[in-house]
């Protein structure tokens, strides 16, 4: 294999038609959205087989899905690398969102940030509880940057419409749900005693449907029920959420993903997260993370 090959994730095909994808990273004790990452997930979705009648989105780790995006990528790399990383990772989620089959996330444990972002691209969310409860969200406000993904405007389309204030100030605060919070907020289609229970529930959620529910690259279209509950929402609490440049940041992307569409909303993350980050507060938040997780 050449340094520049890309292998794909093993696609493990059922008698049903449906594909079970379960992402690894060899060397890492959790997966992290890195950039070769993103390139095997853009390289397996290109190799599926044609005709498939579902696809399921796994995780090989015990205990987290997917832990967020690569933090050093976004501290170390130049402006225009990082926009680059981040338009390339949109377009891979968006490729997810218009598969032209059912999808669902398997989701087995800790879902951060971009971990969260990637299975929200998806029509479907099962998730397992576990013996330790674990957090489901976007923590990127408490590192005093922004999501970069969509997560602005993905989580209030998913939660329920009385939830939907509580997801915006969360988002904009950078506050996690644990599990038992996210189910009650509304997160998952379906919740399962354990991940041994994971994939057989995700077979039998896509077998009931026929249809693709998103299929489009405006994740807002077929959702008018949470656009309107989202904007009024917005509307209500805006004078509530704290004054910070990341607060304004994500209350905005969601905001011009509401006005001017998804696309636009993405391209507003991507544009705060590479000014913020350099911003002293950011630069002080994320080197206390690298320090705190070197301690562990």
């Amino acid at each position: 294999m050449t340094p520049t090959t890309i292998e794909p994730f093993a696609i493990d095909m059922d008698s049903d038609g449906i594909a079970t994808v379960k992402l690894d990273q060899p060397g890492r004790p959790v997966v992290v959205l890195d950039h070769d990452l993103l390139r095997r997930l853009e390289a397996t979705l290109a190799a599926l087989p044609r005709g498939i009648r579902g696809f399921i989105l796994a995780s090989a780790s015990e205990r987290v899905f997917v832990a967020g995006a690569d933090l050093k990528t976004i501290t170390e790399w130049s402006d225009d690398q990082l926009h680059r990383y981040l338009a390339f990772g949109s377009e891979v989620y968006l490729t997810l969102a218009t598969l032209p089959c059912p999808t669902v996330a398997a989701i087995n444990g800790a879902a951060l940030g971009g971990g969260l972002e990637l299975p929200m691209h998806c029509d479907g969310m099962i998730a397992a509880r576990a013996a330790k409860p674990y957090p489901v969200g976007l923590p990127e406000a408490g590192l005093c940057i922004c999501p970069g993904w969509g997560g602005t405007n993905l989580l209030p389309m998913w939660v329920k419409a009385e939830s939907i204030p509580d997801a915006i100030t969360r988002t904009c605060i950078g506050k996690p749900y644990m599990l038992d919070e996210a189910i009650a907020a509304g997160l998952f289609d379906q919740v399962v005693d354990s991940a041994a229970d994971l994939i057989p529930a995700c077979k039998a959620w896509l077998k009931s449907r026929r249809t693709s529910a998103s299929n489009s690259r405006e994740l807002w279209n077929g959702h008018t029920a949470s656009r309107a509950a989202a904007v009024k929402a917005l509307d209500s609490i805006r004078h509530e959420l704290p004054g910070t440049d990341e607060s304004r940041a994500c209350a905005a992307a969601l905001d011009i993903g509401l006005t001017q569409g998804y696309l636009a909303a993405l391209a507003s993350e991507r544009d705060s997260l590479v000014k913020l980050r350099h911003t002293p507060r950011a630069k002080e938040a994320l080197a206390n993370f690298f320090a705190k997780s070197a301690k562990k």
